[in-house]
């Protein structure tokens, strides 16, 4: 039997989605006017960010002081350095220098609302994309028989009634991701507009109109709406009839035209829409720079541009959710130290996230990394990991969400938070 939420995991398959063209009129006059105004409000909010494909810690906050890394990369290295010829990066600390193309990120750091945490990492020493991502998701690094995500798990450390809301866990992903596989409320939602439903028989597109959602899931031949169970329709009931084709962000944001910025833009209207969201889902791929990875401008600097951007017209359209609000991006691991021969970084092992919200202990690099001489490298070769991700995850969800059961959310740890969050 189907476990109660919007989408199985076996699969990984979603069906349902919020568009940017809004929800179809056949739906939406099938499913208007479940949800209860204000029955979610001030709950908090995480929400995660995953970058696939391993972002380059070391050119995103680059320690720029750093005479090795300098060497290693002849061709993508920058400076903030004073004296320097070209000082693109910017100083955030006298060490560590932003990507200029992340510019948004410096008031919020300055004001202290942003913390980065770096030399954070997987303990297992994988290189593989698949497993590193796997591991991360399923916050067991050394268990390939895990059967729940982390997120799922922090889902139902809430402690929240299932029967509320299919909403307490939502992906902006046209499949559900790794993190929110498990037996608690989680939905993919990715675009309404784009999934065609197909009827039996020959039936004319205009007599969908008159079917009631019941109606076409039994009527329909999909083999993918069959699969996902007619729970998939308890997410979709939730959803009123707002206008998401003529949203308007607030505070003057304004969102990328990229797949992350019409995520995050999709969470801030679930989130005004108040149907019992807690934690959510984005992701950002492009980030296995093997080739011409570039420096100021080029395919990582239109990266980090994109993640920068989106996240800060997300944050400044959550200008009266703030306080409720936390985001944390991930990467699976990061990028060699030393360039390779075509221009780019190669599969490493620890990179750096990004923590915003107003109880973050921001204006500061977490973390440790020591001088990227060839003897402090790992296999002579990789960014150490220092700081276990789990670590930071686990903190997050402690301070923001009140979680406060390490044991289950990451079982196989008992490390030691790091100080990346200024309280309850």
């Amino acid at each position: 039997m189907t476990s109660r939420r919007g989408f199985i995991k076996a699969g990984g398959l979603a069906l349902f989605g919020i568009g940017l063209g809004g929800i179809p009129g056949f739906l939406a006059d099938a499913v208007a006017g479940t949800t209860t105004p204000g029955l979610f409000k001030k709950k908090k909010i995480l929400v995660c960010i995953f970058q696939r494909g391993a972002m380059d810690g070391l050119m995103a906050v680059t320690p720029f002081t750093d005479q090795y890394l300098k060497a290693a990369r002849p061709g993508l290295f920058m400076t903030a350095a004073q004296g320097g010829k070209n000082k693109p990066l910017i100083d955030l600390d006298g060490k560590f220098g932003l990507h200029p193309s992340m510019s948004a990120f410096e008031p919020m750091f300055r004001e202290k609302r942003m913390a980065i945490v770096h030399g954070i990492g997987s303990p297992n020493n994988t290189r593989s994309h698949f497993d590193a991502q796997d591991y991360m998701e399923s916050g067991t690094p050394f268990s390939k028989g895990t059967a729940s995500g982390w997120l799922n798990r922090a889902v139902g450390l809430l402690g929240h009634d299932a029967a509320t809301t299919p909403f307490q866990g939502v992906s902006l992903t046209s499949s559900l991701p790794r993190s929110f596989y498990g037996d608690h409320p989680a939905v993919a939602i990715k675009n309404l507009s784009d999934f065609n439903i197909q009827l039996k028989g020959n039936q004319a597109g205009a007599n969908m109109a008159s079917k009631s959602f019941e109606d076409l899931y039994d009527q329909t031949s999909s083999g993918l709406l069959k699969n996902t169970g007619k729970e998939s329709f308890d997410a979709i009931k939730m959803l009123d009839k707002t206008d998401t084709k003529n949203y308007r962000p607030e505070n003057n944001a304004v969102y990328p035209a990229s797949a992350l910025g019409n995520s995050l833009k999709q969470i801030a209207q679930l989130i005004k829409m108040d149907v019992g969201m807690e934690v959510a889902f984005a992701e950002s791929g492009g980030w296995d720079t093997h080739f011409n990875q570039g420096t100021e401008t080029g395919i990582f600097a239109r990266n980090v541009n994109d993640l920068s951007e989106s996240m800060m017209a997300f944050w400044n359209d959550m200008s009266k959710y703030q306080d409720e609000v936390t985001v944390m991006t991930m990467t699976e691991f990061g990028r060699t130290v030393a360039q390779n021969g075509t221009g780019g970084t190669d599969h490493g092992r620890a990179s750096c996230n990004f923590i915003l919200g107003n109880s973050v202990s921001g204006g500061l690099v977490h973390g440790l990394i020591n001088p990227l001489a060839k003897e402090n490298l790992e296999d002579g070769r990789d960014l150490a990991v220092t700081t276990d991700f789990r670590a930071v995850f686990s903190e997050v969800a402690d301070k923001h969400l009140g979680i406060h059961n390490d044991k289950v959310l990451f079982p196989d740890w008992s490390g030691k938070q790091i100080g990346v969050m200024r309280g309850a």
